[in-house]
This record gives C-alpha cells, sequence and structure tokens, in this order.
C-alpha cells in the first residue's frame, strides 16, 4: 500500500476500492486528478494523468525520497517504478524494462525522460557529464522522430524506439538506443510522414527547425529559403498554429549533437540530407510520349551538390530503372507514376538511413569502452520503452492497422505478464492459485499475424501475385477468408452497414474498440519498393557518412538479391522480435491518459478518460492484480507499521516468529477470515480490512503522541 494519503485524495492504489467496477475507477481517477494527483498505483503499475501544467516534484529533494525506498512506502509516482526497476535489476541482477503506453498527448514522452533522469541521478550522481549526454540524446532524437499531430504538438513517430540504460555493477553509466525495431517499422508509419500528412498535422520537426534556426548563410549553401510553404512535402504543414519555437529547438538540437559527440562535417551532413529531401519533394515530373521527364533539372542539380554525386547519375536514378535479365543489362525508363514513386520512396529512404545511422552513431560514440565484468560484474540493463498509443482517426489506413497491431501484441503480454507474475508470487508463498477470468485478446492477435491465415499473411500473397492486384482485390480476398471471423466484417459481409463503404472498408473489433481501415493504399504501402538504383547512387556517393548508409548498394547490378520483405511483414517480425525481448526482462508499466483534449489542467472530460481506461485494459489490470487478495506485505514490514494495535505486539512480541506475531494481531482484531498466510507475506483479500488496520494505526498514534507529551 502506497504512503497513508489522506482519504481526500481518493485511494492511492486502485486495487483497493471497495468494488472493481468502472464507475468507481473513474470517481477514483477524477478526484486524485482533481485533487493533484496525477500518479495512482495499481499494484506495481504507475496510472499517470497529464497534468498540462509544470508541477513541482521533480527535483533533487523528491528524487531523494524515493531512493531505496520500497513502492509502497511513498505516494505513487514516476520515481517509485523507475526505483523499483532499479533495485530488481541491481538486487537480482535481472534485466528489467519500463514500458509506457498511451495514447498521443497522453504524457508518454515526458513520463520516459522523467524516468530517465531519476535513473541517471541515482546510478552515480558524480556522472553529471554522461546525464547531460543522456538529455541531450532525448533533445536530438525528439527532434528527428516527432511531429504536430492532431493530438498534440510533438507526438513520437518513429515508432517503438527502446532507450536502454545500462547501469553495470560499479555503478558506471551508459546507455545505448535500440534501432532495431526503428529499422523494421521505419517503411511503415513514420517514414510515410516526410511525404504526406494528414489533415491538421505538420510533418518531421527537423525540417521546419532546418528553415527556422538555419542561419541565413547556411541556407544559402543549401540552397534553401525560410518559408515551409515553398516546399511540397512539408507545406500542408506549414499554416497550421503551432506553439513549438522550430529556431530555439534547432539551435537545442545542435547543441545536442555537439554534446553527444558529432563532428561539425557529421552535422553539415545531417542538414545536408534533410535539405536534399525538401528539394527531392520540389521534383516536377512530365510526360513525353509514355516516358517521364523532369521539368525542373536545376533542383537535379542541388539535390546531387547536397548527396555529393554528379547531377546525372541523380537524373537516370530518377527516370530509369536498371534491369538484369541473365547477362543483359537494360535501362527500363519509367513512366510519370513510376518516377514520382521511386521520388517518393527514395525521400523517405534517405530519412529513415539517416535516422538509423545517427542512432547507431550515438551508441558508437557512448559505448562504455573495455568494460570487464570481472572488474564491474554482470552487464544488466533498464529498457525505457515510450510506445504509440491505439490510433483511431476518420480515415484509418496501413500505418493506423500496424501501430494498432502493436498495442494488441502489447496489451496480450501485459496481461500474460501480470497474471504469471501473481502466479509465481503466489506459488513463491504458499497460497493457492484461482483461476481469473479476463478478457484474452489472442484471437485479434491471430486476426492480424496467424501464418498463411491473418491479415498480413493475405496481404503478403496479394503483393506476391503477379500482375496488377488492387486494393480492393485484396479486401475481396480478407472477406473470403475472414467472412466468419468473430473481430472481422465489411460492408459486402454485412450491407445493412451503412458505416462501411463498398469495396473500400473493413472493421476489425479490437481490445480498444472497434476501427474502420480503409483498403486504399495497403498494397502500395506494404510493397514500399525501394529501386536498387538508388540505393548504388547513394553507396557511390563521395560522402563517407552517406556511403555508409546504405552499403547493399555496392552489388553488381547482375547480382542476384532477395526479394526484400513487404512492410507488413518485417513489422510483424519486429513485433514478434519485442515481444521476446520484453517477455525475457522483469516488466513495469507506466499507463499514460490524456484528461482532455483542450490541453486545460482543470478540466478532466468523463467519456475521454472512460475510453482510455477501457482501451488500455486498466479494470482488467485491476481484476487480475487483485486476484482474490487486494494487499500483501511482508510479516516484518507488516509488523513495523501495525503493531501498536495490538498488546501481543507492542512495543515488541515475543512469540516465536514474526508471521505468529502477525497472526496473533489479526485474530485479536476478528479479520483472521479475510487473510491468508504466506511463507514469508500476508494476504489481506478486502480493502475493507486494510482501511480498517489503518484507523486503527490512525488513531493508536494519536494516542502514543498524547502520552509522550505528558510525559
Amino acid at each position: 500500500m502506497a504512503e497513508q494519503e489522506s482519504l481526500e485524495f481518493g485511494k492511492a492504489d486502485f486495487v483497493l476500492m471497495d468494488t472493481v467496477t468502472m464507475s468507481e475507477f473513474m470517481a477514483n481517477l477524477r478526484l486524485r486528478f482533481e485533487k493533484g494527483r496525477i500518479y495512482t498505483f495499481i499494484g506495481e503499475v504507475v496510472v499517470s494523468m497529464n497534468p498540462y501544467k509544470n508541477l513541482n516534484i521533480y527535483g533533487r529533494d523528491m528524487i531523494e525520497q524515493y531512493k531505496g525506498r520500497e513502492l509502497y512506502e511513498r505516494p505513487p509516482h514516476l520515481f517509485a517504478i523507475a526505483d523499483a526497476a532499479y533495485k530488481a535489476m541491481k538486487r537480482r541482477s535481472k534485466d528489467t524494462c519500463i514500458v509506457i503506453s498511451g495514447e498521443s498527448g497522453a504524457g508518454k514522452t515526458e513520463a520516459s525522460k522523467y524516468i530517465m533522469q531519476y535513473i541517471a541521478a541515482i546510478t552515480n550522481p558524480g556522472q553529471r557529464a554522461e546525464v547531460e549526454r543522456l538529455l541531450a540524446i532525448c533533445v536530438h532524437l525528439n527532434g528527428m522522430v516527432s511531429a504536430r499531430s492532431i493530438f498534440r504538438e510533438s507526438q513520437n513517430h518513429s515508432g517503438p524506439w527502446v532507450s536502454v540504460l545500462g547501469v553495470i555493477g560499479m555503478g558506471l553509466l551508459s546507455l545505448e538506443v535500440s534501432s532495431k525495431l526503428y529499422d523494421s517499422v521505419s517503411v511503415v508509419s513514420p517514414q510515410s510522414r516526410v511525404i504526406v500528412q494528414q489533415p491538421g498535422e505538420r510533418s518531421f520537426h527537423s525540417f521546419y527547425q532546418l528553415l527556422q534556426g538555419g542561419s541565413d548563410q547556411m541556407l544559402r549553401s543549401l540552397h534553401l529559403q525560410k518559408d515551409a510553404a515553398a516546399y511540397n512535402y512539408i507545406c500542408p504543414g506549414a499554416q497550421l498554429k503551432c506553439s513549438i519555437n522550430d529556431g530555439a529547438e534547432f539551435k537545442a538540437v545542435a547543441d545536442a549533437m555537439k554534446v553527444i559527440g558529432f563532428k561539425q562535417e557529421e552535422i553539415q551532413t545531417v542538414y545536408k540530407i534533410v535539405a536534399a529531401i525538401l528539394h527531392l519533394g520540389n521534383l516536377k515530373f512530365s510526360v513525353d510520349g509514355d516516358t517521364a521527364v523532369i521539368e525542373n533539372g536545376k533542383v537535379v542539380s542541388i539535390i546531387a551538390e547536397l548527396l555529393c554525386t554528379k547531377a546525372e547519375l541523380v537524373e537516370k536514378a530518377l527516370l530509369f530503372r536498371t534491369v538484369a535479365t541473365g547477362r543483359d543489362v537494360i535501362d527500363k525508363q519509367h513512366t510519370e507514376q513510376e518516377a514520382t514513386y521511386g521520388r517518393d520512396a527514395f525521400a523517405k529512404a534517405i530519412y529513415e538511413r539517416l535516422f538509423c545511422w545517427i542512432v547507431t552513431h550515438i551508441n558508437s560514440v557512448i559505448e562504455v569502452k573495455n568494460y570487464d565484468t570481472t572488474v564491474h560484474g554482470k552487464n544488466t540493463v533498464i529498457g525505457v520503452l515510450d510506445i504509440y498509443g491505439f490510433e483511431i482517426f476518420d480515415n484509418n489506413s496501413f500505418e493506423q492497422f500496424c501501430i494498432n497491431y502493436c498495442n494488441e501484441k502489447l496489451q496480450q503480454l501485459f496481461i500474460q505478464l501480470v497474471l504469471k507474475q501473481e502466479q509465481e508470487e503466489y506459488q513463491r508463498e504458499g497460497i493457492p492459485w484461482k483461476h481469473i477470468d479476463y478478457f484474452n485478446n489472442q484471437v485479434i492477435v491471430d486476426l492480424v499475424e496467424q501464418q498463411h491465415k491473418g491479415i498480413i499473411a493475405i496481404l503478403d500473397d496479394a503483393c506476391m501475385n503477379v500482375g496488377k492486384v488492387t486494393d480492393e482485390m485484396f479486401l475481396e480476398a480478407l472477406n473470403n477468408k475472414l467472412g466468419k471471423h468473430a473481430h472481422f466484417s465489411s460492408r459486402k459481409l454485412c450491407a445493412t452497414d451503412k458505416t462501411l463503404e463498398f469495396d473500400r472498408d473493413f472493421r476489425i473489433k479490437h481490445y480498444a474498440g472497434d476501427v474502420i481501415y480503409s483498403v486504399t493504399g495497403f498494397i502500395d504501402k506494404n510493397k514500399d519498393t525501394l529501386f536498387q538504383d538508388f540505393k548504388r547512387l547513394m553507396y557511390n556517393s563521395s560522402n563517407p557518412v552517406l556511403k555508409t548508409m546504405w552499403p547493399e548498394g555496392k552489388l553488381s547490378i547482375t547480382e542476384v538479391t532477395k526479394r526484400p520483405l513487404t512492410a507488413a511483414a518485417l513489422f510483424k517480425n519486429s513485433m514478434i522480435a519485442l515481444v521476446d525481448n520484453l517477455a525475457s526482462k522483469e516488466p513495469y508499466y507506466v499507463r499514460c491518459i490524456k484528461p482532455n483534449d483542450k490541453k486545460s489542467p482543470q478540466l478532466f472530460e468523463e467519456e475521454r478518460c472512460r475510453h482510455q481506461v477501457e482501451y488500455l485494459g486498466l479494470l482488467e489490470n485491476v481484476r487480475v492484480r487483485r486476484a482474490g487478495f487486494a494487499y500483501r506485505q511482508t510479516y516484518g514490514k507488516f509488523l513495523h507499521r501495525y503493531k501498536m494495535i495490538s498488546e501481543f505486539t507492542w512495543p515488541n512480541h515475543d512469540l516465536p516468529s514474526d508471521q505468529e506475531a502477525v497472526r496473533k494481531l489479526i485474530e485479536c482484531h476478528g479479520f483472521q477470515h479475510d487473510v491468508a498466510y504466506g511463507k514469508t507475506k500476508i494476504f489481506i483479500r478486502t480493502p475493507r480490512t486494510l482501511f480498517t488496520l489503518e484507523e486503527l494505526h490512525a488513531k493508536m498514534l494519536v494516542r502514543i503522541v498524547l502520552f509522550l507529551q505528558k510525559v
């Protein structure tokens, strides 16, 4: 139980609710938010409400209050969960992870920042330089992977990337940012944002930062002007009102790169690549017969200059595709549509390679060198996973499909691991385990990822077919193979459902609610083919940084290569790898909730919050966590708190063991039918018993104080 806050603030742990109902959960959530308590436990899970204001609860004094304390000893806080993960890692030499989830605008990125600050601070307070580098890394990556969404002004769109704090035996601190998952998901949601955005959204901050923050001399050298509306890829977001100061953010990112250890020429290469993407978007194609020609050749020369290659080679890669047929090599000229597709695929790929290079470079710079396990002990890590939340838009496409599949996988893992932790504790303590009813979303995960039968398999089959395959044909295949699935529907399968369009929409009944997806673009987005010509072009760049980003470009034209995996297959594989990775660690969770859409520090929108509680599965989490017992504590710590309420245990007991003393205390108050005795812990079934114990404790504390004052 968290440190006893007054009940005027509500219950600090949802597990202690009298009845597990949505109405009681929401009432407690609202009360705590309105009283300024933004954190609440569900056992070892922290529910975090975005306060939409600065709170003075993250300073050094607060860090000291949580450092080394048990989870229940202090009020709910991100620092409590961070310290618990750190102690588990140090005490048991076990890798741990903190999974932060919630929708856009719920405060995930801030939560991950505070958690990393805390871990960095308690690991080795003297390593201030490493802490500065850690925070600089967060700033730099945020500029590269965040964009203004319709929900908030800085949403992470990189997909799930993992920041790993390596906390090693002697208190050394290192940090690794894992790009493995990003390598796979980069072709899905994030890079589509390079070339197109939904209404009300901006592209990645890095583009606007360069235009607004770069000096006049720098912009001239990059052939850029400050007006974002001049660039086709980002002009839709140029007119949006945004409170972000792009000029100031540009300086922050530039300073961060220097702190991290980037060389000046490497920083210049980053700017050149970002500029080249902007110019690519302004390339115009027209038709000459059946083939494409470039209208504005000057832009080609600018792109070639920025990418350190020749203009004629850039033009050839844009207009032709080199095809090997046996020993013969031919140049197949593109149509206007093919040239446009190739240009956009190239722009997305350049940005993806840039991000992955930055991640790899950061890791090489900050890696702890010459680490000796015989001296420092086992190298254990805390993984901090900031995962994008469930998405339901007016128009949901391939990107939302992948994101929501990711959330299904993580929800499944979450429930499984919480159940597993409960079962393991019961087994350790010798307490009988009883079956718990909960919704198992395995059926939805299978709908998406099952071999040969799932949506991804059906989509890949469609993409592998020879000949013209349309999105409508893909939807027809879904109808034929999934028509009887309880969590799948379409207009053809349900002709009276006018919320679905014929030959366009299908619906998945997700654990978080129903989502209608439009198949438009599914085939092209899943293929997302980047022609080998562009890879060779970049590999032969005279810029060594660019060259290292495209190693496969060294393959000869006639060299046979395997067909690349589709975007969905890559994403599926990365999700399976992520789940396996997380399952091997001891998990801790932060569930973030957005109280309103107006960014008001006072407003609690009931339905808005209820929806998030439902799709985060929080009520399910409470049911599983209680598992018959709302509270458990070791005998020694239980006695330390409550021994003054029994004559048999105050001030000390003479019974054979602490367990016997606790048993005597419980029996003298008549609670014996509401508890179970484990090997090292007492388990209390209902919150009412615990609250009664707390009331007795509070009353006795007053009496003791009065007695001491008289003495």
